[in-house]
């Protein structure tokens, strides 16, 4: 690996219990599994996964006072810098191959990953948004934000509004996020996630009605 876990930690910042370390290392793992499993390059899936996150806080920032910033491009500008003036430093190509992975890893920048390492990122940073750890991070984020525990998702919903819960993040945004996925891996991880996160807002909304 070309850059410690201790230095990648020095780079976040940990009031942020959705995009933390921690989302951090689940991602390394997951995009690990993945990478194995697809024969990808584990070096720059693995540099790639540590950074990518690195200018989350800005974004977030950026977002309360009106500013654009995208912490994909950000992140991405962020690792070719770190990465030419390691000792020694990085060749060129793995820094493009690294970099192309983290611009290339969100939904919102319209960038499509072109290498099988863009695709283990993108996939294994949305995994961590469904399943069990799904579900905890959307209350966590509810939490932060005011929302309530449930409420009905009406058809023609179109992912934003005062009365977002958890329950509409998953079905406008977390039950689509399989068919998005690039890999075999990744989908297949998808199917058993996306299971669990549907027998529990299932759950959920039998006792909110007062079932068993």
């Amino acid at each position: 690996m070309t850059i410690t876990l201790d230095f990648a930690r020095s780079l976040y910042d940990d009031s942020d219990p959705i995009h933390d370390f921690d989302h951090v290392l689940r991602v390394l793992a997951l995009a690990r599994r993945i990478a194995q499993a697809e024969s990808a390059d584990l070096a720059v899936v693995e540099t790639a996964v540590l950074l990518h996150d690195i200018h989350r806080l800005d974004e977030d920032q950026g977002a309360h006072t009106g500013e654009h910033a995208d912490h994909a491009l950000l992140a991405a500008e962020g690792a070719r810098r770190i990465l030419a003036q390691a000792e020694p430093p990085a060749d060129p190509d793995f820094i493009e191959a690294v970099a192309h992975a983290i611009a290339a890893h969100r939904f919102r920048n319209a960038i499509e990953p072109a290498t099988i390492e863009a695709k283990v990122v993108f996939d294994a940073d949305k995994l961590d948004a469904i399943g069990a750890i799904g579900v905890a991070r959307a209350y966590a984020y509810g939490g932060l934000h005011g929302q309530k525990l449930w409420g009905s998702v009406p058809a023609d919903y179109r992912g934003e509004g005062p009365d977002h819960t958890p329950h509409h993040e998953y079905v406008y945004k977390l039950s689509r996020i399989p068919e998005r996925l690039y890999t075999t891996t990744g989908r297949a991880i998808a199917r058993q996630r996306d299971a669990t996160m549907r027998a529990f807002f299932a759950q959920l909304a039998r006792e909110i009605d007062g079932g068993a």
